[in-house]
């Protein structure tokens, strides 16, 4: 039925003509020029420096897209602050679980962020990672109490000993004085805050590796070029069909070993066209952001934190309030968000076609259903979408009492499309992380979806190399190469106090962060 209808579409599109002979054989391509396929690209490079590599992006410069530093949070995502992932549970407890995993993976993304350091293939670290406490910041006697239950929860995990808790106004205000202002006495209030959190130019990041690549022998770099099409061939290659937009969109086309589709919102159209059966009951739905942003130094001094709020009852957890220290081209600027936009597009830069075009017969079922499911997404976007900037400026307020209108610009971030796949259960179901779907032979994969996103990306790629490479990564070369790259590979800091300690040492001092010695708790 798939391939009738792509037979049929192709009869009425105009020309309909065969692609390209290819003009030569790689054996990666990469497609998307962002944080993701920077960090594959570096990694594959490092264990396999004779592979030739080609990396494809449709804009005319590397992290233009959701890497761009103005269009994420930038948050180093640690699951210090982000109240979503230590949900209360029937009980009354507080399930870490998925706070430990987060913290875990940006401890791989930290070193491996530091050994490019060492090999100088990242420069100053000043100019991608900076120390910015995170905190959590709650008001109301439930919300006082479950942070209280979140605090002592997570001191059962030595990830996350060291974090101070406090009910004291007066504390509070030394942590953070813009937010105490002209608040209310009265009012209930309290806060975690965990000093050794980040903030991380992922753009910055993605321009360094990107540009240390290009140096090396066999890799190549192609700005303004699309992808338009990826077949398999007879011998199990691929062919990828790229059009060259800055010079009349003229198409070549290129065969691949191995291809990764790390092209952020528009990673779910380009795995449709490989027709691979994995990726059949994937769809996407875009959500958009916005952030009120202010440059003014006298309030910006008064706020060093990335602080988190807790998101409304049935908003989703995308929804959670944050006033942010951002440092983006070693300028310190203040962020509140987000309020979510919605388009169509899949990317910032996209086409307003993007979500009706990637609707297939196999996926439709499973949007039906997971749209059916989640009346409460509908409902806060419809809501976010009627906000004015009265309403906008009521709820920076909840966070800075004192705020006024002319020191804060409405800014428009990146497109986010959320995965919605298959499942047996509800026939459709949207989630929120991020998926990695590959082919059963490893010769192609794509990473779909977007929180934690750029904080996670070395840990998301070693997965793909563990999924498409699984007899390389078995090998004692590669296992010996990755430990090098990665010190605690193989190893879970959370069960190992010592190892904890001397992985955040070896990461703290070479991107110059603060190191927090972590202590046992012999209460525990």
């Amino acid at each position: 039925m798939k391939k009738l209808l792509l037979i049929l579409s192709c009869l009425v599109a105009v020309g309909c003509s065969q692609p390209p002979a290819p003009e030569k054989t790689v054996d990666v391509l990469l497609i998307g020029g962002g944080i993701m396929s920077a960090t594959l690209g570096t990694y594959l490079n490092e264990l396999e420096p004779g592979w030739s590599i080609d990396i494809y992006e449709r804009m005319d410069k590397v992290a233009d897209e959701s890497s761009n530093a103005w269009n994420n949070a930038g948050t180093g995502h640690s699951a210090f602050c982000e109240l979503n992932y230590t949900p209360e549970t029937a009980d009354g407890g507080i399930d870490i679980s998925k706070a430990v995993g987060i913290n875990e993976n940006f401890e791989i993304s930290k070193q491996f962020w530091a050994y490019q350091i060492d090999q100088g293939v990242l420069k100053e670290p000043k100019t991608f990672i900076n120390n910015v406490p995170h905190m959590s910041f709650v008001w109301g006697d439930d919300n006082v109490a479950y942070l209280k239950k979140r605090h002592a929860a997570l001191q059962h995990s030595n990830l996350f000993r060291g974090m101070e808790y406090s009910e004291d106004p007066a504390q509070i205000a030394q942590w953070v004085p813009l937010v105490m202002g002209d608040r209310d006495p009265a009012q209930k209030i309290a806060a975690t805050r965990m000093p050794i959190g980040t903030d991380v130019n992922f753009g910055e990041i993605t321009k360094q590796l990107v540009g240390s690549l290009t140096q090396r022998e066999g890799v190549s770099l192609h700005l303004s070029h699309e992808v338009r099409d990826i077949t398999r061939n007879d011998d199990g290659t691929w062919n990828v069909v790229v059009a060259d937009l800055a010079n009349g969109e003229k198409e070549t086309s290129v065969n691949a070993k191995f291809v990764f589709i790390g092209a952020g919102g528009a990673a779910l159209p380009l795995l449709q066209k490989s027709g691979i059966p994995e990726a059949d009951g994937y769809a996407g739905f875009p959500v958009g952001g916005q952030f009120l942003m202010t440059k003014n130094p006298e309030i910006v001094a008064q706020h060093q934190a990335k602080l988190y709020g807790k998101a409304s009852v049935g908003s989703p957890p995308m929804s959670v309030p944050h006033l942010d220290t951002r440092v983006i081209d070693g300028q310190k600027v203040l962020l509140f968000g987000p309020f979510a936009t919605f388009s169509s597009k899949f990317l910032k830069n996209g086409s307003l076609w993007d979500m009706f075009a990637a609707i297939s017969s196999d996926n439709i079922g499973p949007m039906t259903h997971a749209g059916w499911d989640n009346m409460d997404l509908t409902q806060y976007l419809m809501g976010q979408l009627m906000l004015s900037e009265e309403d906008r400026m009521h709820a920076l307020r909840e966070y800075f009492p004192d705020a006024r209108d002319e020191d804060w610009q409405l800014i428009t971030a990146g497109q986010r499309v959320q995965v919605i796949k298959k499942d047996a259960e509800h026939g459709g179901v949207l989630q929120f992380g991020t998926e990695v779907v590959s082919a059963a032979d490893g010769s192609i994969a794509a990473l779909l979806g977007a929180s934690p996103g750029a904080s996670t990306a070395a840990p998301i790629m070693l997965s793909v190399l563990e999924k498409t490479f699984k007899d390389k990564v078995a090998s004692p070369e590669w296992q010996a190469r990755l430990k090098e790259i990665i010190p605690s590979y193989g190893q879970k800091l959370n069960d190992d106090l010592e190892l904890t300690n001397r992985i955040r040492s070896y990461s703290s001092e070479r991107l110059q962060l603060v190191h927090v010695p972590v202590e046992a708790d012999t209460a525990l």
